[in-house]
């Protein structure tokens, strides 16, 4: 049998845990232990940060930025590569030091096929029901193919699979995921390793306002702390990233900026933001005004 770990790593796995989601709190709820909490279908977590392991200049840097992201859920991409070799399980013990839960990935896959395939490799190598589906339509940009990822998911969730779909931000192909049994749905804010940050933030927070009681977690494209914040103040429950933590010039120090940024995002969106004006409003009006003004 062939398989593979994200740098080309393969692996010898002990059983993991799958992994729900409480409905995210309205603007203006008291803060609590409860309402910054993160669920993914049975499971319950305090971090809102996902983080991948690809990328880093070196296996230490990878567990450091980790560590230092706060992140509880990681990702592994599979590949096709001999299995037992000494590289994954060297890679895989680096993982299994960081107590976290993994999330296997169909990363790369471009048929319903290949993803399922990978999929159910997935499962047997992790023991894990979790999986992030990916079905690539375009190698430029790559871009979900919607039609082919709704396919996938109906075909892993009737096979007991728990899964974590990368989409668009269309409203539509959300809203397929969910009526095939997706209770995570996984929008991109741009085009993956872009670090554009959100383009479309009507179409995100639409996605949020007509799927209240799913999990969101914005995958993809973000490049900037300020980013991961702008998706949690829409009221998304996490961010997953990779690149813009890993190749940073300093990925520790970048990790802990992401988890700043994030945890900025949680509360001012609990703590209840604001709506914008398209009109100027005094913050000291003149009625009611100090007494002192009125002093010559």
């Amino acid at each position: 049998m062939l398989v593979m770990l994200d740098l080309t790593r393969s692996v010898t796995s002990p059983r993991l845990r799958a992994p729900t989601f409480s409905p995210p709190p309205q603007g203006g709820r008291e803060l609590s232990a409860e309402t910054s909490m993160l669920k993914f279908y049975d499971r319950e977590f305090t971090s809102h940060l996902l983080i991948g392991t690809a990328l880093y200049p070196s296996p230490a840097i990878m567990q450091d930025a980790i560590r230092a992201a706060g992140s509880e859920i990681v990702t592994v991409s599979l590949r096709r590569e001999a299995a037992g070799g000494k590289t994954g399980d060297a890679f895989w013990s680096l993982i299994r030091e960081l107590k976290v839960t993994v999330l296997p990935n169909t990363a790369g896959c471009r048929s319903v096929r290949e993803a399922v395939t990978t999929a159910k490799l997935a499962r047997e190598l992790f023991g894990t029901s979790w999986i992030k589906l990916e079905v690539i339509a375009d190698n430029d940009t790559l871009q979900p193919d919607v039609v082919g990822l709704v396919e996938a998911a109906d075909i892993l969730i009737k096979d007991g699979f728990e899964v974590f779909p990368y989409c668009t931000e269309d409203l539509s192909v959300a809203m397929r995921l969910v009526d095939a049994g997706c209770k995570v749905v996984m929008p991109w804010a741009a085009p993956i390793g872009s670090a554009r940050g959100i383009i479309n933030a009507d179409a995100l927070k639409l996605v949020r306002d007509r799927l209240p009681d799913i999990a969101l977690v914005v995958d993809a494209g973000l490049g900037a702390p300020s980013h991961a914040a702008r998706a949690l103040e829409l009221g998304y429950d996490a961010v997953l990233l990779n690149t813009a933590i890993a190749k940073a010039t300093d990925p520790v120090s970048m990790a802990k900026a992401f988890r700043a940024g994030v945890e900025a995002g949680r509360t001012a969106f609990e703590a209840g933001l604001m709506e914008a004006r398209d009109f100027a409003s005094p913050s000291t009006p003149v009625v009611g005004a100090p007494f002192w003004h009125a002093v010559s």
